[in-house]
Parts: structure tokens; C-alpha cells; sequence
């Protein structure tokens, strides 16, 4: 029997342990269908997975297909997706598909669906409703529906118990319990029931904790819809994890459809734990481990600064499949300590068997050119490789300002990288068709000593400002890691006496003095 992953706090940085040993978790999410049919998994998936250099891997399991009939269960295909998992080396995490997928409940069984007395939906008014791609608010079952929550709360702990009995290698290390849940197409619910609780004073736990009182609206104003949805939703989440935790207690954490145009809770899931509201969501739901962004806005870099506040450990379990996450990945681990990341539909990178929507992308303010993937099969595993390569360096320097990373998002053309001693200036190399942006780190192991590794870009080492003084290389040298023993290739000298690396991401070692 394999430990259990855990998160411990060292330097001040969270790090996913699993078998007793740090793990950055460098994978992808497979399509939400996917794990549905081992055929397909054997056929399609796991096939594509094998030359990307993946550690783990984020897979759905639905309520709708482990319970069919009220009571009656089957994991025979979930049993498969983490056999399977274990043969291929990678470790799971699993979305459980329950009460919620993108604000709505089409993953429920069909006798949930059908019994809208015991289930019910959330009602919006004609003055509120939200244009949404999912319809509207009469496809989401109501949070404030405890017969539901209650439901979900059995199936779930019913799922955790099986994993607890038949995943004796530990393959399964985290859940996500429901996926992007919150509200589309209106700011709340609007049912009688709903109506009743809006007007009652906000609970005692979030008078205390916000140091204010009243009625939702009086405590929230204009904010009190949102706050209002995110404290039932975060309720019930703890309702089944709680359930969960008793049967298989692993890591377990929710994800976020981020805030973005058109800015009104309803255009987005309202209630969503996005990063304003993880202080409500902590408070409805203390058994939640972390909060994670699903990335597909232009900003990544915001968005990974913003997770990784309010000690939250960043965990990114879905981001653009597209060229561009070969070179973001250098900035989430090695800036902001990311735990895991995972670009959507990772299978596809190689064989597009499923494409994408375009009309839905659109309808979801995503750009097609998230999953434009020209040049991802071979950039990404290639950046992989790298990172996994110097974990026994990446680890210790987390938390120490030893390592700083960086990533090219479109707005300017580099960057100034403070050490103790020097400060590194990189400059972005070109972004080309097919090819990656620039992104990698700097991580000084000694003082006159550094790994530079990332991709297309070009570094300068600087004396601190005010020092009067030359910085020029002992050495330059290219090389890989083989364990943890540097394997140099060449030393660069002459022409080529520089520290830069092309599209093709890799590693330098550097040795400087200064005169």
C-alpha cells in the first residue's frame, strides 16, 4: 500500500508529496467523454499519451454512469481508466462529474432528471436572465436542493469508498469534486425556496469572519446574488466531500470558470470559486485543499499570481492546448510553484480524432487558438522532459529566491530578473507560427553558478544596479540531466559564446566572475 499524496508547507511554498516524495504533476486532462469507454481509452488514448512525457493525468468519472438506477452501482469502467493508469506509470486525478458540470447538471442520472419534485432546478426571472451557451438556469439543479446534495453525497462517497478498496497502488491521488459549478443565466436562483433564504440574515460564520451583518443584500450589496450562490454551492460541496472523506480520505479540490467578459455572475457560473470568493468558499467549505483556475484567457500569468495568493498552492488542472502552454509551463512551476498543469484534451495533441467547437468556444469567450496544437506534440514533451530533468533542483529552490521564471504573454519584450548578486536580463525571442513563445527560468545553485533552461530566448547577466563592475562567463556549457548528474554537451565559446536557447527548449549551464 502506497502513502497517501499529501501537501506539505516548506519555505513557505506548498508541495504536492506522493509515495513520500515531492511531485509536480506535468500532464493533461483528457476530453470530458473520454474515460467513459475503456475501448476508446485503450484505442485512442493512451496511445497518444505515451510520447509526451506525462506524469499524471485528469479524468472524468460521472455520477450518471456509476449509478444508473438509484442505489445500484458499477465502477467497471472506472476500475479499467486506473488499472490501465498504473500500467502506463501515470498517476490520476479524478473529476467527478455529480450535481455540476459547467454550471449545469447533464451528468446526473436519468432518475434525477426525471424526478424534478425531489430535484429541483433553480428558476430565473425575465429582468435577470443572462444569455449563457448552456441554456438556462432550468438545467441546473439548485445547491439549495438538499435531497440532491444528499444524493450526490451518497454517490460520491460510494465512489470514494470503491477507490478506497481497489486502488491499493495509490494511482488516484487527488479528486476535483464537481467541475466549474456556479449559475449560467442568472445572477441566482430565483425559486420561492431560494427567495426565502436571500431575504434572511447571512449565516453567523460569515457576520464573523467579514465583520458585517443583515440581510444578503444589506451585507453584499450589489455583490449579495453572487455571495448569496457561492456560499450554497460551497455548502454543499462540503456536504460531499465530507461523505467522501469518510470512506477515502485523499486530496480534494474545486476548480473555477474564471471571471471575465462580460463581467456579470451569469455570463460566468455565479457562485463559482473564483478567487474573489475563496474567502467565502474556505468558510462554506474548510475540506477543500486548494482552488484551481481553469486558464484560457490571454492573461495566464494574472491568473497564476492570483491562485497563488492567499496560500492557495497553484493547481492548473485545465489550460490551452496550444503552443504556447510548451512555454507557459517554465513560468507556472518555476515562478508560482505550481503543484500541476494540465492543458485540455491533451490526447489530441497528437491525433485530433475529437476536434473542438468552434461555436461553442465562442459562445465560452475561448479562442480557437487555445487549441490550435501546430507544434505541441513536439514542444510540450520536450519542455516536460526539461522540467522533470531538474526537479532535484526546481524543488529546493522553491520559496528561496534562488529561481525565478518567466514567460512571454504579448505585451512587452523581456524581462529583468533580480538575484542576489546579478540580475538577469532576458530578452523574448521571436513568436513564429508552429513554434513556441518564449518561457523558461533562471535558477542560481551557487553564487557565480546558474541553470538557465526554457525556451526561445536570450539572457544577459547584469551587475546590480549601482555596481561598478564587468560580469563575464568562466564557462558556458549545454548538456542534460541524467538523474541528478549534469551531462554536458558542448562548451560554448567563440561565435557561439552566448546564453540563449532556441525554440527547442533545453538547458545551459553557467559560470560567471566578476572584475
Amino acid at each position: 500500500m502506497r502513502q497517501k499524496a499529501e501537501l506539505r508547507k516548506e519555505n513557505g511554498v506548498t508541495t504536492l508529496y506522493v509515495d513520500g516524495k515531492p511531485f509536480v504533476a506535468l500532464g493533461g486532462e483528457l476530453h470530458n467523454s473520454a474515460s467513459s469507454s475503456t475501448v476508446w481509452m485503450r484505442e485512442k488514448v493512451w496511445p497518444s499519451l505515451r510520447p509526451l512525457h506525462v506524469n499524471s493525468v485528469i479524468a472524468t468519472v460521472s455520477w450518471e454512469q456509476i449509478e444508473p438506477e438509484e442505489g445500484v452501482f458499477d465502477f467497471t469502467e472506472l476500475d479499467d481508466l486506473i488499472a490501465d493508469a498504473g500500467k502506463e506509470g501515470v498517476r490520476l486525478t479524478l473529476i467527478w462529474f455529480g450535481l455540476w458540470k459547467n454550471g449545469t447538471s447533464t451528468y446526473v442520472p436519468e432518475w434525477v432528471k426525471l424526478d424534478r419534485d425531489r430535484y429541483w432546478v433553480c428558476e430565473s426571472v425575465s429582468a435577470t436572465r443572462i444569455p449563457s451557451p448552456f441554456g438556462d438556469p432550468s438545467n441546473t439543479i439548485s445547491p439549495l436542493c438538499q435531497a440532491a446534495v444528499d444524493a450526490d453525497a451518497r454517490a460520491y462517497a460510494r465512489l470514494m469508498k470503491h477507490i478506497g478498496e481497489v486502488d491499493t497502488e495509490g494511482t488516484v491521488i487527488m479528486m476535483q469534486v464537481e467541475n466549474e459549478m456556479g449559475l449560467l443565466g442568472s445572477p441566482r436562483d430565483f425559486s420561492s425556496f431560494a427567495n426565502a433564504r436571500f431575504a434572511e440574515e447571512i449565516p453567523a460564520e460569515l457576520a464573523e469572519s467579514f465583520g458585517i451583518s443583515g440581510t444578503w443584500t444589506e451585507a453584499f450589496g450589489r455583490d449579495a446574488e453572487e455571495y448569496f450562490m457561492a456560499w450554497y454551492y460551497g455548502r454543499a460541496v462540503e456536504t460531499i466531500i465530507s461523505a467522501g472523506k469518510k470512506e477515502h480520505d485523499i486530496l480534494m479540490y474545486v476548480n473555477a470558470w474564471l471571471q471575465q467578459y462580460p463581467d456579470r455572475p451569469g455570463c460566468y457560473p455565479s457562485g463559482c470559486p473564483i478567487a474573489k470568493m475563496i474567502p467565502l468558499w474556505r468558510i462554506a467549505a474548510p475540506g477543500v485543499c486548494l482552488y484551481a483556475p481553469d486558464i484560457y484567457v490571454q492573461d495566464f500569468e494574472k491568473v497564476a499570481a492570483e491562485y497563488s495568493q492567499l496560500e492557495n498552492p497553484l493547481f492548473i488542472p485545465e489550460t490551452a492546448t496550444n503552443i504556447n502552454s510548451a512555454a507557459s509551463v517554465f513560468l507556472a512551476v518555476c515562478e508560482y510553484n505550481a503543484i500541476g498543469f494540465h492543458p485540455f484534451g491533451i490526447e489530441d495533441i497528437i491525433s485530433r480524432d475529437q476536434g473542438v467547437d468552434a461555436a461553442m468556444l465562442a459562445a465560452l469567450n475561448i479562442s480557437t487558438a487555445a487549441f490550435k496544437n501546430e507544434g505541441s506534440a513536439v514542444y510540450l514533451p520536450a519542455s516536460y522532459q526539461v522540467l522533470h530533468s531538474m526537479m532535484h533542483l526546481i524543488i529546493p529552490a522553491r520559496g528561496t529566491g534562488h529561481m525565478r521564471g518567466f514567460y512571454h504573454n504579448g505585451f512587452d519584450n523581456g524581462i529583468i530578473l533580480e538575484f542576489e548578486e546579478y540580475d538577469v536580463h532576458i530578452a523574448y525571442g521571436p513568436t513564429e507560427q508552429g513554434t513556441p513563445p518564449a518561457g523558461g527560468a533562471v535558477l542560481e545553485v551557487a553564487p557565480n553558478e546558474f541553470y538557465v533552461f526554457g525556451t526561445n530566448f536570450r539572457a544577459w547577466f547584469l551587475p546590480k544596479k549601482g555596481e561598478n563592475c564587468h560580469v563575464q562567463f568562466l564557462r558556458i556549457e549545454e548538456g542534460t540531466f541524467e538523474g541528478e548528474t549534469w551531462k554536458r554537451g558542448r562548451i560554448l565559446n567563440g561565435d557561439e559564446h552566448y546564453v540563449g536557447l532556441p525554440f527547442m527548449p533545453g538547458i545551459m549551464k553557467v559560470k560567471l566572475y566578476k572584475y
